[in-house]
């Protein structure tokens, strides 16, 4: 069975680096219609791919270098975004140039089709996925799903903190999870937030009277919110000169779970974190039906129900 990585992962594969290792194993993986992976060296004017195989050059033509290029649907810059990234593809043919040289005739788009037919249309809400960031935009984060195959997870989604542009948790080429939000026919749109715990979760890393790191959220007339971890945030007392994005140490006040809050001072403040930490996964199954994020008994109750999606 094929399994639709995101592109990137397959490259290195022994299974992969042995179909690019002659031209013969290349003819054999297109004979059995094998999924491959090389890099992308160049676009023409006419934005063709060249592609790297090692054992001889690849030729993507344009309508072959992304699903929805024939039809207009996408934009080229879906192909010229590609080159010096790795790509998956399909070996349709294997001709000869006008130089007398074997040239091997892939289809990305190909790749992409079945990967949609046989996975992107079988996904559900609730189900976990393995996917890699492709690239960041205020109003979200686009994640390569499979086969290059592109979807959506909004920024409200990321975190239950509230973050202002999401390179605040993530770099492009980061492998992340991702839950399946939504599908509708092949777009699909992914959240982050169920996967990274319950207010109780990660309120059980502290405790009254610790000094911890935090980074400061929004700044509000009544106190500044300081985030301990992605999916937990506490109010600090306001002090002067507090900014927005602030690395801070805060001392913990009180921690009141049936009120889902912590109570912090803030000690000192420094310069922005350059670099988002990884994110911690409290979910490992492969599915998941209904998310409570608040504590039992709590005065506010914060629920995602994906079988309502």
């Amino acid at each position: 069975m094929t399994e639709y990585l995101p592109e990137g992962k397959r490259i290195h594969t022994q299974r992969n680096l042995e179909a690019l290792s002659s031209p013969q194993t290349l003819r054999e993986a297109m004979e059995r219609g094998e999924i491959i992976e090389a890099r992308a060296i160049m676009c023409d004017s006419e934005h063709n791919l060249s592609v790297d195989l090692g054992c001889m050059r690849g030729f993507v033509p344009r309508e072959e270098g992304a699903v929805g290029i024939r039809e207009g649907t996408v934009r080229d810059i879906a192909v010229i975004s590609r080159v010096g990234r790795d790509i998956c593809f399909i070996v349709t043919d294997i001709v000869t140039d006008a130089k007398g040289r074997e040239l091997a005739i892939l289809s990305r788009a190909a790749a992409q089709r079945r990967c949609i037919a046989d996975y992107v249309n079988g996904l559900c809400a609730g189900d976990i996925i393995e996917t890699r960031v492709t690239h960041l935009e205020p109003f979200g984060a686009f994640c390569d799903i499979g086969c290059g195959v592109v979807a959506l997870m909004p920024i409200d989604t990321i975190s239950v903190s509230r973050i202002e542009h999401p390179d605040e948790r993530f770099v492009v080429g980061q492998d992340i999870r991702a839950v399946v939000k939504s599908r509708v026919g092949t777009r699909i749109t992914l959240s982050h937030k169920e996967l990274l715990g319950t207010w109780e979760q990660n309120a059980a890393d502290y405790a009254v009277g610790e000094t911890v790191a935090g980074v400061i959220r929004s700044v509000e007339n009544y106190g500044a919110f300081v985030e301990l971890t992605p999916n937990l945030a506490g109010l600090a007392e306001l002090r002067d000169h507090l900014k927005v994005g602030a690395a801070a140490s805060v001392y913990i006040k009180s921690i009141i779970p049936h009120r889902m809050k912590i109570k912090l001072i803030i000690i000192d403040t420094f310069d922005r974190p350059a670099v988002p930490a990884p994110p911690r996964y409290f979910i490992e199954g492969g599915h998941i039906d209904r998310f409570v994020y608040s504590p039992e008994g709590c005065e506010k109750t914060i629920v995602t129900d994906f079988l309502e999606q």
